[in-house]
């Protein structure tokens, strides 16, 4: 009875770490998807000004940050689970759900300047021009915190079951 109760506990972690692996695939193709088709463009004064994403370096980070999440998490999703391959997975959640974080960060702090400008450094927002542009990379950037927060419950799950192992051991 107890052997089946672990076995049932057991599949029942593996079904939902997988599902929160595949979401979390699905978030970050997402991302990369309205990031790198998010274009628009404005007339200032008789000239034509493109917004891109592969205009700002910050944007370009996001994007391969998300190629980077998207490649592991389809490698991962397959991998069998062994007891050395947890504590493997575990560091490598951590560096994804750290890089994950540092991109979204870093392209939160440039969307803000986008949007609201910055009056001490002269800079003007850009959304009033472009709005079709910061309404995609406002869309990538969702799915981008959707994909670090799912990666963030994987980590939680990669603890834990790290932990286990140790106490199974003892």
């Amino acid at each position: 009875l107890l052997s089946l109760f672990l076995f049932i506990m057991t599949l029942a972690n593996r079904i939902t770490i997988f599902l929160l692996r595949f979401l979390a695939l699905g978030a970050s193709v997402t991302a990369i998807i309205i990031m790198v088709t998010s274009h628009d463009s404005a007339q200032v004064l008789g000239m034509t000004f493109e917004a891109k994403f592969a205009n700002t370096p910050t944007f370009k980070y996001f994007v391969g940050v998300n190629i980077l999440a998207s490649a592991y998490s389809l490698i991962v999703l397959f991998f069998p689970t062994k007891k050395m391959l947890g504590r493997i997975l575990l560091i490598t959640d951590i560096l994804m759900t750290l890089l994950l974080d540092s991109s979204i960060s870093a392209c939160l702090a440039i969307a803000q300047v986008g949007k609201k400008g910055n009056t001490h450094a002269g800079w003007l927002p850009i959304c009033g021009q472009v709005p079709k542009f910061c309404d995609r990379v406002t869309g990538s950037l969702i799915a981008g915190f959707a994909a670090a927060i799912l990666y963030f419950l994987l980590l939680l799950f990669s603890f834990h079951n790290v932990l286990n192992l140790y106490t199974l051991k003892a």
